[in-house]
Formats: structure tokens, sequence, C-alpha cells
């Protein structure tokens, strides 16, 4: 069973690689044409590009430290499918501040698009809530086996929760439909890895920290 569900996952991952060319095309027209206005750069739209471009970066770099640390299939697919997925979508993201003619970096506090800029202490690295630190990363470069998966599982579901919390902010306050589309497509496959991460922990008599 546990197979089926990480290869549903690789689907998942493949039908997005395969739809990021229209994504982006349509964004270009979502936001550039038919009357409607450029996101500015401190909207929501932008934003959360930039935010979720950082968050995914993380994501991408976890995944390729764990499948280098440990010889389980599973764990190994899922950290290439989350990989592959953030990568493309954090392309995405990054593209579309330059169809904008936006900058990638912002003055302002991760997540103040959220009102939550507050939140985004960067405390030992980790810039926005459910980010990972410096030292959650040190530690799971030096574990290996099912100490690294575990620890893998454990920080990517909080990653996850994060992603998501901030995914469902730009579906409430964005206003370009094809990435509100994009965000809500984050929201419904996060939450289904994390069903997924959540028997795998158990598996390994573990829980989510």
């Amino acid at each position: 069973m546990r197979r089926l569900h990480v290869g549903w996952i690789a689907g998942a991952a493949a039908a997005v690689l395969v739809a990021a060319g229209a994504i982006t095309y349509a964004v270009a027209e979502d936001a550039g044409g038919g009357g409607t206005s450029t996101p500015g750069a401190e909207s929501a739209d932008a934003g959360f590009a930039r935010d979720m471009a950082v968050h995914h970066q993380q994501a991408v770099e976890m995944s390729y430290i764990v499948r280098d640390r440990t010889k389980n299939e599973d764990v190994r697919r899922l950290a290439y499918d989350i990989a592959q997925t953030q990568s493309n979508q954090r392309g995405m993201l990054l593209g579309w501040l330059d169809l904008w003619g936006l900058p990638k970096v912002s003055a302002e506090p991760p997540m103040t698009w959220m009102g939550m800029g507050d939140m985004a202490s960067g405390k030992d690295g980790a810039l926005m809530p459910g980010m990972a630190t410096n030292t959650d990363l040190k530690k799971l470069q030096a574990l290996n086996g099912k100490q690294a998966e575990v620890l893998y599982l454990q920080l990517m579901t909080a990653h996850h929760q994060g992603g998501i919390h901030m995914a469902e902010g730009c579906v409430a306050k964005c206003t370009v439909g094809v990435e509100k589309r994009l965000a809500q497509g984050m929201v419904d496959a996060q939450q289904s890895e994390l069903q997924v991460m959540a028997g795998m922990l158990k598996e390994r008599g573990a829980a989510p920290r």
C-alpha cells in the first residue's frame, strides 16, 4: 500500500512538471493582459512568490540530503518527488517575479504579506514557521539510515504544515488566478504527502515533533 501511495505522488509530480510551461505562459496572460494590472512589489502575489521560493529551496535541500543518507527505497522516492516538484514550482515562482518585473528579495520581513512579519525571526536560519533550523540541517547531514529517515520525515512534516499555511494565505489573498490555483494545488498535494509521511513515521515507531 505504501508503494502505491508514493507512486501516486510520483504521478502527481510528473503532472506538475508537464503543466509547468502552460502555467508560466498563463500567469503572464493572467497578470499582464486583459486589463488586469501587474501585481505590486509588496502585494500578496509577489510576497507569496518570494517567500515560497525560499521555503521550497530548503525542502529541496533536505530532500537531497536524506536521499544520500538512506537506502530505503520509499523514503528516497518520496524525497526525490518532493525535490523535483518543489524545485520546478520554485522556478515558476521566480519566473513570475521576472515576468512582473519585480525584485526577488524584499526589505520587508518574510510573510509580511500575510500580516505575520513579526513571526519570521530568522532564528538559527529558520526564516519562516515550519522551516528547519541550521542546527536541524547539520544533524540531518550527520545521521544515516533509520535515524536520518525519521528526522527528515519530522522536519518535512513541519515544513509542509508551514507551507500549507502560506499557500492557504495566497489562496485567500492573491489576485492572479493561476497563482491562486497553483497555491491550492500545493495545499492539496502537501496534505496528501503529510498522510504518507505520518504512515512512514508510524512504521518507524516515531511521530511528528
